[in-house]
C-alpha cells in the first residue's frame, strides 16, 4: 500500500492475473494461478484483478479455475474483468457472479441513492 496526497485515501496497488484463452482452462491452470495469487497476497497485494478477456469459449474448466481462485483469496479482494457474456452466464449459473463485482439483481450498487423530485407525492 502506498499513500497519495496527505489527508486523502491511501492508494492500493492492483495486481493482475490473466486467465488463459480462448478456453476452457485446463486443470493445471488452476494450480498455477492459485500459486501466483498466493504469492501476490503474501507479497502484500491489496487487490487482485483476474483478466478474463482472452476467454472467448468458456467452459467448466474456467469456472473451476475461478472458483479455486476465490477460495485461495480467502476473503481478500479479487475481481474478474473482461468476462464475455458466455462466461458471465456460467458464473451466474454456478453462483460466482459476485466475482464480477456487479450489484446483484434488486440490489442497488453501493453508494447510490435514489433521487427524489420535489413534485413526487409521498408514498
Amino acid at each position: 500500500m502506498t499513500s497519495g496526497v496527505p489527508g486523502s485515501h491511501p492508494l492500493v496497488e492492483i495486481h493482475r492475473l490473466v486467465l488463459p484463452g480462448p478456453g476452457p482452462a485446463a486443470p493445471q491452470d488452476a494450480a498455477l494461478l492459485c500459486a501466483r495469487l498466493a504469492r501476490l497476497y503474501d507479497g502484500g497485494a491489496g487487490a487482485v484483478v483476474c483478466d478474463a478477456a482472452a476467454v472467448t469459449a468458456p467452459g467448466l474448466g474456467d469456472v473451476q479455475v475461478l472458483a479455486r481462485l476465490r477460495l485461495a483469496a480467502r476473503g481478500r479482494p479479487l475481481r474478474v474483468t473482461g468476462a464475455a457474456p458466455a462466461l458471465r452466464a456460467l458464473l451466474d449459473l454456478v453462483g460466482l457472479v459476485e466475482l464480477l463485482g456487479e450489484a446483484e439483481q434488486r440490489e442497488p450498487p453501493r453508494g447510490v441513492q435514489e433521487g427524489v423530485e420535489p413534485d413526487d407525492p409521498a408514498v
